[in-house]
């Protein structure tokens, strides 16, 4: 599938993704991108499976993106271990909890970020706390997310998550390499919309203290 725009691609097969996945990374990293029916999870080799499995939920694409940005954001050490060893609290976190939650998913949703951009996604943040006792700020997670996007657009993508990026952007819009202009335009239409939700919210803001002022006068 080709396009010379930069405009979002509707329609995604799964299987494409699996094949890409496949072809880019089983034979150097012995690891594959499967299609679950549950909860995502990475599964190193075992005495019952010789590769590793990045295991993503129910055939979500997004599901899939989003599990290849942490594997590509994990090293050696951490990719011999179930879920890379990484600290996970499931949905129903407290503040303190969603704060460390949101730190450890700044990198792995920016390469998200770059992922959905070079294969015609739209893409937004998960705080993924549903029914926690708090309701995250969105707004400031996607701040730091696409500052961290800024960060690695100036000084470069983890190797194997560059890797992907090419490989997604030369499947889905027929360039060899990852367009600038591509990127530039995304992360234009990203700070726009953020702008004008700040604008939006610092309006309610001001609106909320001047009837909270005429209450009380």
């Amino acid at each position: 599938m080709n396009s010379t725009s930069s405009t979002l691609i509707t329609q995604h097969d799964i299987t494409d993704l699996i094949h890409l996945f496949d072809k880019t990374f089983f034979l150097t990293f012995n690891t594959r991108l499967i299609k679950g029916d549950d909860e995502p999870v990475y599964l190193p080799a075992n005495l019952t499976c010789n590769y590793h499995q990045i295991i993503f939920a129910h055939g979500f694409y997004a599901s899939a993106l989003h599990e290849i940005s942490h594997w590509c954001l994990a090293g050696k050490a951490r990719r011999l271990q179930e879920d890379f060893g990484y600290w996970y609290l499931p949905d129903g976190r407290n503040k303190a909890q969603q704060e460390k939650f949101e730190q450890v998913e700044i990198k792995p949703q920016a390469i998200e970020w770059a992922l959905s951009v070079a294969c015609g996604r739209k893409f937004d943040v998960s705080v993924d706390n549903l029914n926690g006792d708090i309701e995250p700020d969105r707004f400031v997670f996607k701040e730091k997310v696409l500052a961290q996007v800024n960060s690695y657009l100036s000084n470069g993508f983890p190797a194997q998550a560059q890797t992907f990026i090419d490989v997604l952007v030369k499947f889905y819009y027929g360039q060899q390499q990852c367009s600038q202009t591509l990127f530039g335009e995304s992360l234009t239409k990203e700070l726009s919309s953020l702008n004008k939700l700040s604008s939006i919210k610092e309006s309610n803001l001001s609106l909320s203290l001047n009837i909270n002022q005429q209450h009380e006068g």
